[in-house]
């Protein structure tokens, strides 16, 4: 029983080669191929566009693939949602796609834009964003490099951002957000029936949810005497609640818990005054919730 994986190639091929590596799964690619090997040997993977992923796994071409929640939406497949994973080219964090117009032109709002021109990659989405909102527009597909469409060739445009900073070096203003959107992990329909293939891909999900919840956190171990651990435990902010277990002097616990890396600096200093010690502090590969 082999499960076939997509991953998407471009734009997040590497963020996402890296995710599988740190969630303990290798993937060997060729440079030349569209197929790939992984570490384990029932799981395969191909190369393929995030824009196409839902259509090949819909298809069952592929079992399971990683894709953008706004390609999904924008295909109008049928595929099964197994998880949401929150990481994009540049960031942890949600992409946006966004109406922006020409610095200095008159638009201020979607309404105003009535009778124009709106160059998009994400047609189908854009489409519905006007309907909804009952404004009569012409919606043209971009084949790319949309940012430099106003106001020659298109009137506005609905592109993907994650900082702005492409839309403001091509003099454009966001007026509106359009989609929100992140990566996902989605599902055939058949193989999400199949026992063994789901119990695979629910495997799959979650040490990948795992290794990016283990990101950019460490963990903290510590001995601490009875009598000072409640002005250590006020120090830490933990997950959950930090877990406390007995040494073999029945005077002194140790501490262990996990924090953000980025609060280190400030946390280890306090934890000395409140009288901790043997701190140690220690990497993280997976958080697993």
């Amino acid at each position: 029983m082999n499960v076939r994986i997509g991953i998407p190639k471009g734009s997040l091929q590497e963020a996402t080669l890296q995710l599988f590596a740190r969630a303990g799964l290798q993937v060997y690619t060729n440079g030349r191929s569209y197929f790939a090997g992984t570490a384990d040997p029932e799981i395969d993977c191909m190369l393929i566009r995030a824009q196409e992923m839902a259509r090949y796994v819909e298809h069952g071409v592929l079992d399971a693939g990683l894709t953008g929640l706004d390609w999904v939406i924008e295909s109008g497949l049928e595929v099964v949602p197994v998880s949401d994973l929150v990481y994009a080219k540049q960031s942890r964090g949600k992409v946006r796609w966004v109406l922006a117009v020409p610095e200095s032109s008159e638009y201020q709002r979607a309404e105003d834009l009535a009778h124009c021109i709106i160059a998009t990659e994400l047609v189908n989405v854009t489409r519905n964003y006007f309907q909804k909102k009952n404004v009569p527009v012409q919606v043209e597909f971009s084949w790319g490099a949309t940012e430099v469409k106003p106001p020659m060739l298109a009137d506005a445009i609905v592109e993907v951002t994650e900082t702005g900073s492409s839309l403001k070096a091509n003099r454009l203003r966001i007026i509106d957000t359009v989609l929100e959107s992140n990566t996902q992990v989605i599902a055939n329909t058949t193989s999400w029936a199949d026992g063994c293939k789901r119990r695979k891909i629910e495997n799959l999900a979650l040490m990948l949810r795992g290794a990016m919840d283990a990101k950019d956190r460490v963990g903290l171990m510590l001995n601490v005497r009875k009598q000072d651990l409640d002005r250590v435990l006020s120090v830490l902010p933990a997950l959950k609640k930090p877990t406390i277990a007995t040494l073999s002097d029945d005077e002194w616990v140790a501490v262990n818990t996990v924090i953000e890396e980025s609060t280190a600096w400030q946390v280890i200093p306090r934890l000395k005054e409140a009288k901790a010690q043997g701190i140690v502090e220690y990497p993280l590969n997976k958080v697993v919730m």
